[in-house]
């Protein structure tokens, strides 16, 4: 968990304005959801391994006798801090569906919390920027959160990202045509979801040693060594299906196909690729899944997929769902924007026996104006106070006199130079 400085602080802010305006501009709305929520509700199963790295909040009143009858530490907890934001959105949705629109677009931008190791993107507190659409249950609803993502990236200045795309039926279907049984499909993908940290052959070991069959596992090994061609394919229905098993979904194919056709269409450009192994680990998905990916990066700046059940749970209906979640602390350490413009930012350096009063009308004034203004006294080393102004954004000075006379404006770039 981090503080921010003044500095990183306008920074991330005129990263979150960005993204809020854009997700805005394409009909989205933004909803808030409080910071904890229910134990049981974070630990019904649907967040994957995410659930392991929760934050518990323990029940008031506890004594010694029923700390030392818990049989794990969740029977001591009633609430826990929030692992990402989709979980509270179903049950937000489960709650208000009947204020909502049929089709909802929630903005969601806030913090979560994870007990997560630290490391370089990967904080036990930081915040995600999802959105997502409640009750579309066709394609459409993928496009849309693809290309509004891609036009958020586009708007934060970040070339050469791409969006990477599966479908959990398309690997479920490879997994039963290599083999393996459905009750082991989901601790399979557990292990192939490490592809790109252990490789092929890593996966392939840790397989064995956690004791899948070894017919299924020779299998998926045969299928990683097949001899594959180098010709290019644009993306569609031909390009998936050479990476995949013969006899997988062909619905799963061809919706898939026509999403990235879409999405590459109507950014203009081949920003959609197909993953055959991506897999994302929140067990909640059930259909399209994606990823962005950044040249620069060994690691994903967002991902999303459809999410059909999981409403049902809380609701007792099924409501279909998808979402994208951008992930803000990786984002925005490779987004430069510069201060924030429209907004003249100045300084006000007075003497020590300045009326204060006359001081803060004068602010008054000028922040009336529209400029932003801030009230420095003069220290003895000048420089070292204008050498800090500027570098907080601030582009000119002036002094004000003891009678509250106010001296010649000063470019702070030419003050300091």
């Amino acid at each position: 968990m981090r503080d921010f400085l003044p500095a990183e602080k306008a920074q991330r802010e005129r990263v979150l304005a960005v993204i809020r305006s854009t997700f805005s501009g394409r009909g989205f709305d933004e909803i808030e959801t409080p910071v904890m929520e229910d134990s049981d509700r974070l630990h019904a199963g649907l967040g994957g391994d995410n659930e392991k790295l929760a934050f518990g909040v323990l029940k008031r009143g506890l004594t010694v006798e029923a700390i030392r009858e818990a049989s794990e530490a969740l029977d001591l907890a009633d609430l826990g801090l929030r692992f990402d934001l989709t979980v509270p959105l179903a049950r937000f949705y489960a709650s208000h569906r009947a204020e909502l629109p049929t089709v909802f677009r929630a903005i969601q931008i806030a913090p979560v919390w994870r007990a997560e190791r630290p490391q370089k993107g990967r904080y036990r507190q930081f915040v995600q920027c999802d959105i997502d659409i409640i009750g579309e249950a066709g394609p459409m609803a993928e496009i849309e959160l693809i290309t509004a993502t891609a036009a958020t990236l586009d708007a934060l200045g970040l070339e050469g990202c791409s969006i990477r795309v599966n479908d959990r039926r398309l690997l479920t279907s490879a997994l039963e045509l290599l083999g393996f049984p459905p009750k082991e499909h989901e601790p399979v993908l557990i292990t192939i979801d490490k592809l790109d940290k252990i490789g092929q052959d890593g996966v392939i070991t840790e397989l064995r040693d956690r004791g899948f069959p070894a017919g299924p596992v020779d299998a998926l090994e045969a299928f990683f060594r097949r001899p594959t061609t180098m010709e290019f394919l644009p993306f569609g229905e031909a390009a998936i299906r050479k990476f995949l098993p013969e006899g997988v979904d062909e619905a799963a194919v061809a919706e898939l196909a026509g999403i990235g056709e879409a999405v590459n269409r109507v950014v203009g450009r081949d920003i959609v690729t197909f993953d055959p192994w991506l897999v994302r680990g929140m067990g909640y998905y059930t259909g399209a899944i994606f990823e962005v990916a950044h040249p620069s990066l060994g690691y994903s700046l967002g991902g999303g997929g459809r999410y059909d059940g999981m409403i049902g749970r809380f609701l007792g209906t099924d409501v279909p769902a998808a979402g994208f979640s951008l992930g803000f602390e990786r984002l925005v350490e490779l987004v430069e924007l510069g201060s924030d413009a429209g907004q003249d930012a100045v300084a006000l350096v007075y003497d020590a026996d300045v009326d204060p009063v006359r001081l803060l009308a004068l602010q008054s004034l000028l922040v009336a104006e529209g400029k932003r203004v801030r009230i420095e006294r003069r220290p003895k080393n000048i420089k070292a106070l204008l050498e800090a102004l500027e570098a907080s954004g601030f582009s000119s000075y002036a002094p004000v006199a003891a009678d509250g006379g106010v001296g010649e404006w000063k470019a702070l770039g030419a003050a300091t130079a």
